[in-house]
């Protein structure tokens, strides 16, 4: 079954929109072989997408705008689009874009990236939403090529306010101890002194959890110390939900593909702190990173940190990428910082008004926050967590 296929072009180029929950499956297979082979974040997997369809909460708001370019019988792009309705506005954006850390388009290897622009001039044709917002878009993302139009068809996407912060751990370094010996002495101590205070009448252990445990008692302990902050915090995450089942799907998809590292810092045998990595690339990924607050004064989140980056350069990571968010325990630890772009247009009168409203109330945010001396909302707080559905991390 083939949903919205457009017509075969002359070197035989054909588009297609997939929008049912059936199509999303038929293509699996195909779609995970052109993510293998573009050598692509997990983040543009089909199993990824697949995941989040299946156990998002609110479906019943959202619709599937995957757009599909096949070369005859060859899949060579995937634009992995849906709808949310926010406020009666129909809204575009990256399927899986709350727990999403970086988003592109997916591309055949030797495939002209101007494919993309097409597959976007497609769906525009056939509608269905009323404003795009793309976000979390590296400097080097395919999808960049959307914003280069000149012909003024179709919805231009123009930069928007909403920016997001990747901080790293970039190397060479001659071996992990000589990463920790490039701390200072005052980093060093506080490491120390943490670690000997966690232990104080107690055994501490840190490890990376074996792939043969069940990941579920962790992943709820996980889920349980994230809800537990986000309450201290005033703020929701919809991914720790209780009884919701996505961190264990999108986790479930990380260790199938031999990416998972959850590494867990003990007391006990109680998890005191833990995060949930994937590495790939030579690049250890941070998804969520947690602590238990009952022993904040130990900081096992700091200590956690420190332990897993030497186990990563220990096993050949050469960046240790932190994703999405610029807390400050990020900063303690980085030496490099990407600017994540983000991009907004409006497809109908409602969409258009809906990006000029939201470019007013940021300008009256901004005013207020400059009359205060105070920094605006969305400098405060990375502008990828407005919902707080993608993963966060406060060590």
């Amino acid at each position: 079954m083939i949903s919205n296929a457009g017509a075969a072009g002359a070197d035989g180029e054909r588009l297609e929109i997939v929008r049912t929950a059936e199509r999303l499956r038929e293509i699996g297979p195909l779609w995970e072989m052109l993510w293998h082979d573009a050598g692509a974040l997990v983040f543009q997997s089909h199993d990824w997408t697949a995941a989040w369809w299946n156990a998002v909460p609110d479906r019943k708001r959202r619709e599937l705008s995957i757009v599909l370019a096949w070369r005859h019988d060859t899949l060579v792009a995937v634009l992995p689009l849906a709808t949310c309705r926010w406020y009666g506005v129909r809204v575009l954006e990256w399927a899986a874009k709350d727990y999403s850390d970086y988003c592109d388009a997916l591309l055949r290897p030797g495939v002209d990236p101007a494919v993309v622009q097409r597959m976007w001039d497609y769906l525009d044709q056939q509608g269905g939403f009323d404003a795009a917002y793309l976000g979390h878009v590296l400097p080097a993302a395919v999808v960049n090529t959307l914003t280069a139009r000149t012909d003024g068809g179709g919805v231009a996407l123009r930069p928007h306010h909403r920016q997001a912060t990747s901080l790293r751990v970039v190397g060479p370094w001659s071996n992990s101890q000589a990463w920790f010996d490039s701390h200072s002495g005052n980093a060093r101590r506080n490491y120390r002194r943490g670690l000997k205070s966690l232990a104080e009448n107690a055994k501490v252990e840190f490890r990376l959890m074996s792939p043969d445990e069940p990941l579920g008692p962790a992943l709820q302990r996980c889920a349980e110390l994230k809800r537990a902050w986000c309450a201290r915090n005033g703020l929701v995450a919809p991914l720790f939900d209780a009884g919701s089942p996505m961190l264990e799907a999108l986790a479930q998809v990380l260790a199938d593909k031999k990416l998972l590292h959850v590494f867990v810092l003990e007391r006990d045998g109680v998890i005191v702190a833990m995060t949930v990595n994937l590495m790939q690339h030579d690049t250890m990924m941070a998804y969520v990173t947690t602590y238990d607050a009952a022993f904040e004064r130990s900081s096992p989140g700091n200590i956690l940190l420190f332990d897993y980056i030497r186990w990563s350069i220990d096993h050949g990571a050469t960046t240790i990428d932190f994703l999405c968010g610029d807390e400050d325990y990020k900063h303690r630890f980085a030496n490099q910082q990407v600017t994540l772009q983000s991009f907004a247009g409006g497809r109908t009168l409602l969409g258009k008004a809906a990006i000029l409203s939201d470019k007013a109330l940021h300008a009256v945010n901004a005013f207020r926050a400059r009359s205060q001396n105070r920094p605006s909302k969305s400098a405060a707080k990375s502008a990828d967590r407005e919902a707080l559905g993608a993963p966060v991390g406060e060590p």
